[in-house]
């Protein structure tokens, strides 16, 4: 009975999605993106299209059944796709979005992915509404929100893994051949997973405040047109069922792979202190609520949250807190958050100083890129344009106009990076420009079926993965565009979040076209370095044998080992010589 009115309760969500256009968007060749907008003024027509590319990237990533009335797939060379999800469990998984380049559907990055969106939607809606998009932003998300709701069976239970990952990287293929054996993985009240539960929470939190149109106070919030407060509550109360979950499971509050391991390998979690407060955080907002308020501020401090200079991503959401509270402090005063701004900025300028001067414990690339060792190491744009999309959301809340300008041009800087002001005049986004990256990696855009030879086979990638922001080029600028190498040229759902965010704040607020419009055809043939990449995927341009973590580590504690017995017995000696005088 509970699960049939789960499924009542997103009846009238379906029938009020906003209608598409008859003519549907669909992205312009990559050579669009070399010529210059033909008028002058807002909204400039390259930064329209850039933020449809973002959008249409999601379609492409879509599971499930795309032939439904009015799913309208936009994308031709995709197919219904894993209808038996779920069956496993006795429910029906199909639906969701596919996580990156291969075929598991993964709950904690997508609900990381659904909040940072629904977040950007609510601060820069207009953005989506001047481009025509809102109708596909909405297609979008309750895509994802949807199977989040059917993954969601009861208030107690929710599927974080669907697909095995040793399965899905044995397969290199289409998506009408996707190896049925996916197991269905779920938490529950004595196998829990507080981390997921909470970032599902207030991925459902966020978007709830979206759908009641709740925007924060400033010139740049405004929704977008998108309001349903149906749609609304429904999602509202599957953020309170799992906040409730996370905090009172019978089974204490841990790490989700500490009950699913096999998770662990993918989407591992560091911990949950973040995901409990910025859930806390997400539906006070949402809800009005004093008393979440005043959970997020006990997490806060339990957690030792503040003074953090860590990365802004699926496993650490912590930056985005400073940020979320500020905005909630300028906004209300509903729960007496009003008198807290100074505190707020403090924390968050500690923060973006750090970045911005150079301080973080992270550094720039001769290119100017923000590289963070570790986070970075495998995806070098995603901190960078997380950093930026943070930056760039709280500049206008800053205490000085000094800070400000510094945070709006450290964020334009990042961006500029990413979108081709860089050594290897690359636009890090599929058939935005010519010198775009020809080989993503992904097992559906490739056309290939030979996983032992996925670079050359096909020689030429068979679909253009329009929108999708690749993993990026390595600490040294250089980008080699090999279809293998997924650190560089790997997508995922949450590598564009943050991008649309930064597109649907430039569609508000600039006459100028995106950086790569500027750029030459061939110009990234011209410098593309030769060799081959040293990192966790190709080892060949690391002049040697490279070493893997834990080899690394066993050879440390060797040569410690070793180097405490010399010593040992070094002392030995002398003390030896010493007795014999």
């Amino acid at each position: 009975m509970l699960r049939l009115s789960f499924l009542v309760s997103a009846l009238p969500a379906v029938l009020s999605q906003l209608a598409l256009p008859t003519t549907p968007f669909l992205p312009p060749s990559a050579s669009n993106g070399a010529q210059a907008s033909s008028q002058s003024g807002i909204p400039n027509t390259q930064w329209t299209t850039l933020l449809g590319n973002l959008i249409y990237f999601y379609d492409a990533q879509r599971s499930g059944n795309l032939s439904v009335p009015g799913t309208n797939n936009r994308v031709p060379w995709r197919n219904s796709s894993a209808m038996d999800d779920g069956k496993d469990v006795g429910l029906d998984l199909s639906g969701g979005y596919y996580d990156a380049g291969d075929y598991i559907k993964a709950t904690y990055p997508l609900s990381f992915t659904l909040m940072s969106l629904c977040w950007g939607a609510i601060d820069y809606g207009k953005g989506y509404d001047l481009a025509n998009q809102t109708a596909y932003l909405d297609s979008m998300l309750r895509w994802g929100l949807d199977w989040m709701i059917k993954a969601h069976p009861s208030p107690s239970t929710l599927y974080v893994l669907v697909g095995s990952t040793d399965l899905d990287n044995a397969y290199w293929g289409g998506d009408q051949n996707i190896p049925t054996n996916r197991p269905s993985y779920a938490i529950n009240d004595t196998k829990p997973g507080t981390d997921a539960a909470a970032s599902a929470s207030a991925a459902f939190s966020a978007c709830a405040a979206l759908y009641s149109n709740r925007g924060f106070n400033g010139s740049y919030s405004t929704p977008a047109s998108l309001h349903d407060d149906t749609y609304a509550q429904t999602l509202l109360t599957h953020a309170q069922q799992l906040y409730t979950f996370a905090v009172n499971a019978t089974g204490g509050q841990k790490t989700y792979q500490s009950s699913v391991p096999a998770v662990g390998d993918a989407y591992g979690s560091s911990g949950f202190g973040d995901d409990l407060t910025i859930a806390a955080l997400f539906l006070a907002w949402a809800s009005s609520s004093p008393t979440y308020y005043q959970q997020a501020q006990q997490y806060f401090q339990q957690y030792n949250l503040n003074k953090q200079n860590g990365v802004f991503n699926w496993d650490s959401k912590t930056p985005g807190i400073y940020v979320l509270f500020a905005q909630i402090a300028q906004s209300s005063s509903t729960f007496g958050a009003g008198e807290n701004l100074s505190t707020w900025q403090t924390t968050c300028e500690s923060y973006f100083d750090a970045i911005v001067n150079n301080d973080s414990g992270a550094f720039l690339t001769n290119d100017g890129l923000l590289y963070y060792n570790g986070d970075s190491d495998d995806a070098t744009l995603n901190p960078a344009l997380n950093a930026a999309m943070l930056l760039s959301r709280y500049a206008p809340i800053a205490s000085t106009s000094d800070r400000k300008a510094s945070y709006a041009k450290f964020a334009q800087s990042q961006l500029d990076y990413v979108l081709g002001k860089n050594s290897m005049s690359v636009p890090y986004i599929v058939g935005s420009n010519p010198n775009s990256p020809a080989n993503p990696h992904s097992a559906m855009a490739s056309g290939g079926d030979d996983i032992g030879n996925i670079n050359t086979s096909p020689p030429q990638e068979a679909y253009v993965l329009y929108g999708a922001v690749v993993g990026g080029p390595d600490k040294h600028d250089r980008f080699f565009d090999i279809r293998s190498d997924w650190p560089e040229t790997e997508v995922a759902l949450d590598y564009n979040a943050p991008m649309l965010t930064l597109a649907a704040m430039h569609v508000l607020n600039d006459t100028n076209d995106p950086f790569y419009t500027a750029l030459q055809p061939g110009a990234y043939a011209k410098v593309k370095p030769s060799g081959q990449p040293c990192d966790n995927a190709i080892s060949d341009g690391c002049g040697g044998t490279k070493l893997s973590k834990g080899a690394i580590i066993a050879l440390a504690v060797v040569l410690t080992v070793v180097g405490l017995i010399i010593l040992g017995l070094l002392i030995w000696y002398i003390r030896l010589r010493m007795t014999r005088k």
